[in-house]
């Protein structure tokens, strides 16, 4: 489980995961305590990791001990993760958006197209890649950790970037970090100037159904929701290896998000999700 070796403290997926959720419990505390984290929207996980990343920075210089996490875990998470993006994914609710969402969608793309433009330049500088420079583009940026994990011992094999992994991931966490110190306090600042309201105040429906007005979560309603979330992950398993059939390489996590999608949005009642599982 913990192993201690020549300065090193290497941490196995228990307590990794253990840690995970007590980052996640002292991010919230603080975020409840410290009020201008709550006006700007500072995420909780965020507030915690940056303070544990200072914490494990300081033991470090103090003590010159290295903190290691066994990362075995992860990437079975990251296919829960998006298994439940995929799940809750509305086509809907999508088309629903109407112009503002096509306007966004054209942003994000070009966003993407400058991305890795200036990704790519910024390899060429240090006569690293071009395959370095989408690792910090749109691979890391736009995909996340998820994707930058996935593609990166792709990238170490054809193009020879042994370090392509850590490139990917701190430049995911550099993205993630950042757009969350920022967004919020950007986001208080436009919705001040334009003085913005909603056009009408909804209840809250996260985690409670519309027709059912019971309150709490039983241990029907989380098996529920493990048995939606493990039917995805089959058959996004089934479609990972018949894409592989095909020749088109994709990871587990994005089949896994499809099949979900693709599951959670059929009109028929007899392979609709919510209805199926809805004990």
């Amino acid at each position: 489980m913990t192993e201690f070796d020549d300065g090193v403290l290497r941490l196995g997926p228990f307590l990794n995961f253990t840690l995970g959720v007590i980052v996640l419990f002292v991010g919230k505390r603080l975020n409840d305590a410290v009020g201008f984290l709550r006006e700007f929207s500072i995420p909780e996980p965020v507030t915690g990791g940056l303070l544990f990343s200072v914490l494990f920075a300081i033991v470090f210089v103090a003590a010159g001990l290295t903190v290691e996490f066994d990362l075995k875990a992860r990437d079975f998470l990251l296919v829960y993760f998006f298994t439940t993006i995929g799940i809750n994914a509305s086509l809907k609710d999508l088309l629903s958006g109407g112009k503002p969402l096509v306007i966004l969608l054209g942003l994000t793309i070009a966003y993407m197209v400058i991305q890795n433009l200036a990704g790519i330049s910024v390899a060429s500088l240090f006569d690293m890649p071009a395959a370095v420079g989408l690792l910090g583009g749109s691979v890391s940026l736009i995909g996340g950790h998820g994707t930058a994990i996935a593609w990166a011992p792709r990238i170490a094999e054809d193009y020879g970037v042994t370090s392509a992994m850590e490139i990917g991931i701190a430049c995911a966490t550099f993205g993630l970090i950042l757009a969350s110190l920022m967004g919020g306090p950007i986001a208080k600042f436009l919705i001040n100037r334009h003085n913005l309201t909603p056009d009408r105040q909804e209840a809250q429906d996260v985690g409670v159904s519309e027709t059912d007005k019971k309150e709490g979560i039983g241990h029907l309603d989380f098996l529920d929701a493990i048995l939606a979330i493990h039917i995805s992950a089959v058959l996004g398993l089934l479609l990972n290896r018949w894409l592989e059939s095909l020749g088109l390489q994709l990871p587990l996590f994005v089949t896994c998000l499809f099949a979900g999608i693709i599951l959670t949005n059929l009109e028929h009642r007899a392979f609709n999700l919510q209805r199926i599982l809805h004990l």
